[in-house]
């Protein structure tokens, strides 16, 4: 196969590795910057050239894009996708899943656990809204982003109300969640490919801090999920339309609650907390994609017809006379 791999860095951990397990499995991998993409639509050709050359077909491209450039990316994405480029997570569905609220709406229109949130715009609401969530501590996080920046713990309503303004000020959407304590600062990361969890982690927040983020001081160890946490992570990613995902769930005392779903998940702390080949995983998935295509094809494709039997000349009859 020739596999594109859309990154801003081809030196990132999990651009090196996806890059590694392709070759070690005999596939072509590139790595294209989706910010050097530029395109070409019109009815009936959709192109695309990178760094003044047209590209070459691709068999599939696996996107990396950071929360920075989702909107540009995307549209790369999807020009792959008109061009007949198989993508396991298509640019609709990383839309879907940067967005925070959309998100959480649609995984609780299918019943699957959440945090308690809510959402509000209108500065006079602020009062009202904080009193449906219930007593603090609040957890207050901008509708995009990642990592967890634009993520606060406010432990008394004073403090609720003063980062709500505080946001509002800045004109930034973000939603209100209850926050549950007795996860005591950790949360566990699924990794799910191709509707199956091939790894999963328990990060546990560094003293002091809420936010179990391996970017923010966090350490993680490979953990056990229970068939009920399984269950989650693999709906959650198949209610985004994800073949990829990362899904963070809480364990709380009324089930797995999920934190967010992640469209670019990390390789780096989940391979080195479990010892699993994730990115190695990911090719797979690939693979079993390609093979399924191309038995599909091969069954479409008209059977010879049989060869024809030769036909002996038919007798003339002699004529009495």
């Amino acid at each position: 196969m020739k596999i594109a791999i859309l990154s801003r860095n081809s030196k990132l951990y999990s651009t090196q590795r996806l890059v590694e397990a392709a070759r070690l499995r005999g596939h072509t991998a590139r790595v294209l910057d989706p910010l050097r993409c530029y395109l070409c639509i019109e009815p009936g050709n959709f192109g695309m050239h990178y760094k003044g050359k047209s590209l070459p077909e691709f068999d599939a491209v696996i996107p990396r894009i950071g929360a920075s450039v989702t909107r540009y990316g995307s549209a790369v994405l999807r020009q792959f996708e008109m061009m007949k480029v198989f993508t396991p997570n298509r640019s609709e569905a990383v839309l879907r899943a940067r967005d925070k609220l959309k998100c959480l709406q649609l995984l609780a229109e299918q019943e699957i656990g959440l945090p308690k949130t809510v959402f509000g715009d209108n500065p006079d609401d602020t009062n009202d809204l904080i009193e449906w969530l219930g007593k603090p501590p609040h957890v207050i996080k901008l509708v995009e982003g990642s990592q967890g920046p634009g993520v606060v713990l406010a432990e008394k309503l004073s403090a609720s109300r003063s980062v709500i303004e505080a946001f509002r000020g800045l004109y930034a959407n973000f939603i209100v969640q209850e926050f549950i304590g007795e996860a005591k600062g950790a949360d566990v990361r699924c990794f799910v490919v191709g509707g199956r969890v091939v790894a999963s982690m328990r990060r546990q927040a560094k003293a002091g801090e809420f936010r179990s983020n391996l970017h923010r001081g966090g350490h993680a160890e490979s953990t056990v999920l229970t068939e009920a946490e399984r269950e989650v992570a693999i709906r959650a990613a198949a209610v985004m339309g994800l073949g990829v995902a990362g899904v963070d769930l809480l364990r709380s005392r009324r089930g797995p609650l999920v934190l967010e779903v992640n469209s670019s998940p990390g390789l780096e702390g989940i391979e080195k907390a479990t010892g699993v080949d994730v990115a190695g995983a990911i090719i797979d998935y690939l693979e079993q994609r390609q093979k399924r295509v191309l038995a599909r094809q091969k069954n479409k494709q008209p059977k010879p017809a049989p060869p024809r039997k030769p036909t002996k000349p038919a007798s003339r009859r002699r004529s009495v006379k």
